[in-house]
């Protein structure tokens, strides 16, 4: 039977009594109904995982027990970086779950002359929380027990510039210099960037091109921004990384 794994914002170590986190005992003992004795799996995002046993639940709360860790050997050795122009709901939400769930290490969310989602100070603070649980989420389900980082939302200009000089920087680009076959690894891994819905500006293209970005032709078709970035790393991984 499958186990649940659960992520938990906590220090873990073998041999150690643990009391969860409310919203992970509701989970395990509520939802998945689990047993005082019955067995479950931790991550901390440290690159293992923790069998624990349930010693202890309450209304509220839940204690477990560490038997044992195992450190995971599933993260890609080709470090991807995401700078994902912001989208709106749960196109977002699918963009980061599925990167998650292909690989990437870090998810940039820029916001872009074209972007439609207008974030102020309180609702940007709020959609990064929000993006952080799904990004746990897609961990604790595809396996991954490094926890990809999702930075604030920034402007592009700054995003772009900000990206390591040694990284090989792509953005899609239909006459761009670059096809799958060119590609080459860097010493800084790879950063993708894909525009938001309405595209990326003439503004926005040449910001790019000053931080360094090169196109790349990735098929005839136009993609839309919740396909696009997804596409490229799956593809970059096959070409590159540890898929295929």
């Amino acid at each position: 039977m499958r186990v649940t794994r659960s992520y938990v914002d906590l220090p873990l170590a073998v041999g150690q009594t643990v009391s969860l986190p409310e919203e992970v005992a509701n989970h395990l003992v509520r939802v998945m109904r689990l047993r005082e004795g019955e067995g479950c799996v931790l991550f901390n995002g440290d690159g293992h995982d923790y069998s624990a046993t349930l010693v202890e639940s309450g209304k509220r709360d839940a204690r477990v027990q560490i038997a044992s860790a195992q450190a995971l050997d599933n993260e890609s050795a080709l470090s991807i970086t995401l700078l994902q122009g912001i989208a709106r709901g749960e196109k977002m939400d699918l963009i980061l779950q599925k990167a998650t769930e292909l690989g990437v290490q870090a998810i940039v969310p820029v916001n872009a002359e074209r972007t439609e989602v207008k974030l102020d100070a309180a609702r940007a603070e709020k959609r990064l929380a929000h993006w952080r649980s799904v990004v746990v989420s897609a961990c604790g389900q595809s396996g991954r027990a490094q926890v990809p980082t999702v930075a604030p939302p920034r402007n592009l200009q700054e995003a772009a510039l900000a990206m390591p000089t040694e990284a090989l920087k792509l953005t899609l680009d239909p006459v761009g210099e670059h096809r799958l076959s060119t590609l080459s690894a860097a010493p800084g891994g790879v950063v993708i960037a894909i525009g938001p819905e309405g595209g990326w500006s003439p503004r926005d293209r040449l910001a790019l091109q000053q931080a360094g970005f090169q196109g790349l032709q990735l098929g005839p078709r136009i993609l839309r921004t919740e396909t696009a970035g997804l596409a490229a790393i799956a593809a970059i991984q096959a070409r590159l990384g540890d898929l295929g």
